[in-house]
C-alpha cells in the first residue's frame, strides 16, 4: 500500500481522473479529466445538476467505484492501487460515510448501528464500542435515542445517527452524498451546524449537495458539469 505521511500533503488529490460506465446504448463517460486537491481540514461543497458525476466522484474517492483512468490520493494513499480486501479496510479506517437515506440497518439500534463499524476494523477495543458509540450519540445530540430502533427516529434523528456511526472509527474524512436533501428545512439547518462543528475539530468534509445554503458552512465550493470541473471557488 503506497502511502505519504508527509502533514503537508492534502488530504484528497485526483489527477487527470475519469470514470467511464459501459451501458446497453454504449459507454457513459460519469467523470473525465477531473484535477482536484482538498486539504486537510477543508470544508468543501460539490455542486452540480443531476448527472454531472457529483455522485460519481464521491464513490471514487471512497473506494467504492474504481476510475477507468487516473490517479486517487487519499491522506496519502494510493487508492486507486489497493486490492478489494485493502479497500475495504483503509475505507474502514479512513473515510466516514453519510447518505441521503441514511441507510442505518432496520433491524440494528441506534446504537448497535454506530457499533457495527467498530466491529468490521479493529481501531477500538471492543470493551469500549458500547460507550464510544453513546459518546458520539451524545455528540449529535440523540443519546437518549440509542436503544430504539431507526424506524422510531424522525428523519432528523436518523441521519444525525447515521453520522455517529460514520464517526465510528475515528476517520479523518467524511463524505456525504445529499445528506439533506431528505429533510425538512430546520432539520436540515441543524445537520449542517453538526458538519460545521465536526470541521471546526479539524476533520476534512467533501459534500455532496443541491444546496445552496451549504455555502455558509463550506470552505469552498466545486461545481460539476457534465463530468468535469466547471467551477472551484473558495470565500
Amino acid at each position: 500500500m503506497m502511502k505519504d505521511n508527509s502533514k503537508d500533503a492534502p488530504a484528497v488529490q485526483l489527477q487527470q481522473v475519469s470514470k467511464v460506465y459501459e451501458s446497453p446504448s454504449g459507454p457513459f463517460t460519469a467523470l473525465q479529466d477531473v484535477n482536484l486537491s482538498v486539504g486537510r481540514g477543508e470544508f468543501v461543497a460539490v455542486v452540480g445538476k443531476s448527472g454531472s458525476g457529483k455522485t460519481t466522484l464521491l464513490n471514487v474517492l471512497a473506494g467504492i467505484d474504481r476510475p477507468s483512468s487516473g490517479t486517487i490520493s487519499v491522506t496519502g494513499t494510493s487508492v486507486h492501487s489497493l486490492s478489494e480486501s485493502q479497500l475495504a479496510e483503509w475505507r474502514g479506517r479512513t473515510i466516514g460515510l453519510v447518505f441521503q437515506f441514511f441507510q442505518l440497518l432496520p433491524t440494528l439500534t441506534v446504537a448497535e448501528n454506530v457499533i457495527l463499524p467498530m466491529e468490521f476494523v479493529k481501531v477500538f477495543p471492543a470493551a469500549e464500542h458500547r460507550s464510544r458509540a453513546m459518546d458520539l450519540l451524545e455528540r449529535v445530540g440523540i443519546r437518549n435515542q440509542a436503544d430504539k430502533l431507526p424506524s422510531a427516529l424522525s428523519g432528523g434523528e436518523q441521519q444525525r445517527a447515521a453520522i455517529a456511526r460514520a464517526l465510528a472509527n475515528d476517520p479523518p474524512i467524511l463524505l456525504a452524498d445529499e445528506p439533506t436533501g431528505n429533510l425538512d428545512e430546520a432539520t436540515r439547518t441543524s445537520v449542517l451546524e453538526l458538519f460545521d462543528q465536526l470541521n471546526a475539530d479539524g476533520r476534512t468534509i467533501i459534500v455532496v449537495t443541491h444546496e445552496r445554503d451549504l455555502n455558509r458552512y463550506a470552505d469552498r465550493q466545486v461545481t460539476l458539469v457534465d463530468g468535469r470541473v466547471a467551477g472551484d471557488t473558495r470565500k
